[in-house]
């Protein structure tokens, strides 16, 4: 019950968070892309895109470092806690001196040699590189002190520091669109600021309240070889995942030009929002898993991985729903002027956003017990294979749909990857999980298919704001319906009642 409390208290402080950030997006976006325009949108994108590549390394250790740290404070490890986080300091330190010689060399050379841009915008084009590789540089160092707040479960902080971010975004925007200059050159500087200011005041926060955030030099050259063993699995999916992510984008980019990688880069940007409901959610209930494997009690953890892996499904669901039976009018009235395929290359990701978080509680359980080597060198094939089967199909003049639909042929590969691994390290009953997570969920799913298709052809109005109220509102209430008749058990639905209960409704109410 405790467990619990903690998940949804620390749930409505990322909630918060998350709706915070997700109405400064939505707000920014369109003015973003009409003062950037759409190739200088595409150009920022995929310069980000490329350089964030070059993060496999801090990807594959930031998995690490959050495991390791929940792992010593759910053992009240309180010396172990300090050192780990020392090393964590000390490795993320390397590997980011270790990215930027690699960007400014090779990363450098490929920007002005082989990324596909209009040359009168190469200039700009160095800049925002520069930029970016010094932003990208202090958000890897960075991580030890994100992590120590996600492994305590200080989620309010993230609210507050929210609160600045949103002034700082429109402090930009105000910037950008009043200021005579370059518009890219100026974002992109500008948004270097605001994140190392972010930053900064993460790592103040951890040092008054952390004792163990005071850096002290350790060499433990076996506790540093435990560390970089577990990370170097991990650093498998990282490369397949960020190829994936990021490779596909420069494909794009190869065969279409910045047009494309607008596209992409407006797809991502609303994924990202809808994966904010499930982030919130996950990041609370993570340190749970961990720290229950951690002190013995693995039933729990399980039941806490199962019940997680429903409630992401049910909150990307009753999200990403309601947007795709509207996608085209609430696109018009946002960004008006959008690059062809983004509406498909939406609903496709949207669709492979709701079958990852199906599993995605199991990677953190699996990754509790830190026995990944297999695990991760299966995963890491299937996801790679996004890369080298996307430009076949693409060099065949397939069209550009195709990447998603390659992908979501792969995720239903990789989510049979993950259960077939819970159960060889953990002895979960496959069954028992099919049965109260993905056949409910399939089911759902079904229902769904044939109510879009009903609402695509009989539901219309000449005033597009009517339509998506009425589209929207009918998808929304189908889905909680479904998900509360379907989804979650008769116990669990009376858990949410109470939860709901004693959080929204006043005492005296209560015990009316």
């Amino acid at each position: 019950m405790s467990s619990t409390k903690n998940i949804a208290k620390n749930s409505m402080f990322l909630y918060f968070r998350m709706f915070i950030n997700m109405l400064v997006g939505l707000c920014t976006a369109g003015i973003v892309l009409n003062t950037l325009g759409i190739s200088d949108y595409g150009i920022y994108n995929v310069v980000g895109g490329f350089v964030s590549m070059f993060g496999f390394l801090n990807s594959s250790m930031s998995s690490a470092t959050q495991r390791f740290l929940s792992f010593d404070i759910g053992r009240n490890d309180q010396v172990q806690l300090g050192k780990t986080f020392s090393t964590t300091v000390t490795i993320h330190f390397v590997i980011a001196l270790v990215i930027v010689l690699a960007l400014e060399t090779f990363g450098l050379w490929y920007i002005n040699h082989k990324l596909n841009v209009p040359a009168e915008r190469l200039t700009a084009v160095n800049v925002v590189f520069q930029f970016s590789v010094w932003t990208f540089f202090f958000g890897i160092i960075q991580v030890p002190y994100n992590a120590l707040i996600t492994a305590h479960e200080r989620f309010n902080v993230y609210v507050y520091v929210s609160i600045l971010e949103m002034v700082f975004k429109i402090t930009i925007l105000f910037l950008i669109v009043n200021i005579n200059y370059d518009k890219l050159i100026l974002y992109s500087a500008l948004l270097f600021v605001s994140s190392f200011i972010v930053r900064m005041l993460y790592r103040i926060y951890c040092r008054r309240h952390f004792k163990e955030s005071i850096y002290q030099f350790h060499y433990d050259k076996p506790y540093y070889k435990n560390m970089v063993s577990f990370s170097s699995w991990n650093l498998f999916t990282n490369v397949a995942i960020i190829s994936k992510n990021q490779g596909v984008n420069l494909l794009l980019n190869f065969f279409y030009g910045t047009f494309l990688n607008t596209a992409y880069g407006i797809t991502s940007q609303v994924q990202g929002l809808v994966l904010n409901f499930v982030a919130s959610f996950q990041n609370a209930v993570n340190p749970q898993i961990v720290k229950t494997y951690s002190s013995g009690n693995v039933d729990q953890s399980i039941k806490l991985t199962m019940q997680s892996s429903k409630f992401s499904f049910g909150l990307v669901l009753i999200t990403m729903f309601p947007v795709v039976v509207s996608l085209k009018e609430l696109f018009d009235l946002w960004l008006k002027n959008y690059p062809t395929y983004t509406l498909s290359f939406v609903k496709l990701a949207l669709i492979i956003a709701m079958l990852e978080v199906l599993v995605y509680p199991i990677d953190t359980l699996i990754k509790s017990t830190g026995r990944i080597k297999k695990y991760q060198l299966a995963l890491s094939f299937l996801i790679i294979l996004n890369l080298p089967i996307s430009y076949l199909f693409l060099s065949f003049g397939y069209p550009p749909v195709t990447i998603y639909i390659i992908n979501i042929s792969i995720v239903l590969l990789s989510m049979t990857t993950n259960i077939y691994f819970m159960n060889v390290l953990l002895k979960v009953d496959v069954k028992l999980f099919l049965r109260n997570v993905i056949f409910p969920a399939l089911a759902i799913g079904f229902v769904l298919m044939i109510l879009y298709f009903f609402l695509m052809n009989y539901i219309h109005f000449d005033n597009a704001i009517i339509q998506v109220l009425i589209r929207s509102g009918i998808a929304f209430l189908s889905v909680l319906i479904l998900e509360i008749l379907l989804l979650f058990s008769k116990t669990e639905r009376q858990s949410i009642y109470l939860l709901l209960k004693n959080r929204f409704l006043p005492k005296t109410s209560q015990n009316e």
